[in-house]
């Protein structure tokens, strides 16, 4: 599998380090180097790529609102100097996040991650075009989400529910699985997700409701949390709850 990459970094210097490591990495064919991101933007509009080593600290656009506009199928790994831009780099789920100076080793481990995030894209869409030919729809029973500078597979069936804790959602999972914490809006989660089978109970929860065994006096309980249910969502719950009353 090869991956089509660019480098964007405005000291000549430190992208020609990044293509030199680019050049014997074999999985990575290198289609532009660039000293801006405005530069970029012209030849990777007409010729998109799969993904971009992007400086963060530039003039004109900075790599932080260059990733903002890009499309969504490239995907990006930040370099800088400055490792207060870690945290801004999850906003944009970056693959990941290198500090400048750039060892070779550290390049290569940032690459194999995000060969192994193509692989498992490009397999998912293998399979899908298979099933298609075949006459049958592929259902995704599963999301990726950025936790700890990695991306998570989760499984849909996992999922018990979820709580917005303002800048992150943490997801709780079945059987005693760690909860997975993500940088992520409450929102962009819940648009991902199938309805009604996930759904609001209230503004800082969702609940998965094929999982749910005991409802107490307006509260959801799993274990030993109880999720709320909020008098703004409380008739479409109880409707999805009626459909499934005898």
């Amino acid at each position: 599998m090869t991956i089509t990459t660019a480098i964007i970094d405005d000291e000549p210097l430190a992208a020609q380090l990044l293509k030199s490591y680019a050049d014997k990495t074999p999985f990575l064919e290198v289609k532009g180097v660039y000293n801006s991101a405005v530069m970029a933007m012209k030849d990777l509009r007409e010729n998109p790529i799969d993904l971009i080593f992007l400086d963060i600290q530039m003039p004109e656009l900075s790599g932080m609102e260059f990733a903002k506009i890009l499309p969504k199928e490239t995907k990006v790994i930040f370099t800088t100097a400055f490792s207060q831009y870690a945290l801004e780099g999850y906003k944009v789920t970056a693959l990941d996040y290198l500090l400048k100076p750039i060892s070779y080793e550290t390049f290569l481990t940032a690459a194999n991650k995000a060969y192994d995030y193509f692989q498992q894209v490009r397999g998912n869409t293998t399979a899908a075009d298979s099933k298609e030919s075949d006459g049958e729809g592929l259902d995704e029973r599963f999301i990726f989400v950025k936790s700890e500078y990695k991306l998570v597979k989760v499984n849909l069936d996992d999922i018990t529910f979820i709580e917005n804790m303002k800048d992150y959602v943490r997801i709780y999972l079945d059987d005693g699985q760690k909860p997975i914490m993500s940088l992520m809006n409450m929102k962009t989660l819940e648009e991902k997700l199938p309805s009604p089978e996930f759904m609001r109970t209230h503004r800082s929860y969702i609940v998965h409701l094929p999982k749910v065994k005991v409802i107490d006096r307006n509260r959801i309980v799993f274990g030993e949390h109880y999720i709320p249910i909020s008098d703004s969502y409380k008739d479409d719950v109880q409707k999805y709850i009626d459909q499934h009353t005898i």
